[in-house]
């Protein structure tokens, strides 16, 4: 079941995104470390009511942010749309157990969906260029890559921006 998330189930969600972490070092995917995802994006998007999460058995296994926010690092990314009705996705997490069973399909089919309904033009998003599970996993779904961008205290290497035109 998919659920409007609150800050209340932020401690929860750190244990899925921190668990996704050690999972990406284990295969030298260095996409997250203990500065980010942290606390404060998580405040942010539950307080804008753009924090969703995913349970199971009232388990929490999975997280995203649809967010109508661009973050300025995407102002120079030569975009398919203009910059009016778009969705951006954040911090879509699946914890390691529960991964390889089409959770990450369901967030994201949820946020397409929204998107779809309320009338945006676009879905955006960023991953990170050493993630190749991850830009597959997008390109399949019909993204297009864009351009790049940088997140200093994340990593040295890009981050791939795509966008998928509704």
């Amino acid at each position: 079941m998919i659920r409007k998330g609150a800050v209340a189930d932020i401690k929860n969600i750190l244990k899925v995104t921190k668990a996704c972490a050690a999972f990406m070092i284990t295969k030298n995917i260095f996409q997250w470390n203990e500065y980010y995802p942290n606390k404060k994006p998580f405040i942010n998007d539950a307080n804008r009511g753009e924090l969703y999460v995913l349970e199971i058995e009232n388990e929490i296994i999975g997280c995203v942010t649809v967010s109508t926010f661009m973050d300025e690092e995407y102002i120079p990314i030569s975009w398919l749309t203009p910059n009016e009705k778009n969705i951006y996705i954040h911090r879509l997490a699946v914890h390691p157990d529960q991964q390889s069973k089409g959770f990450a399909q369901q967030l994201m089919q949820f946020a397409e969906d929204y998107a779809r309904k309320n009338n945006y033009q676009s879905v955006r998003l960023d991953t990170f260029s050493q993630n190749k599970r991850n830009q597959k996993f997008y390109e399949l779904r019909g993204y297009k890559k864009l351009g790049d961008i940088y997140f200093p205290k994340q990593s040295e290497h890009p981050f791939h921006c795509y966008e998928l035109v509704l």
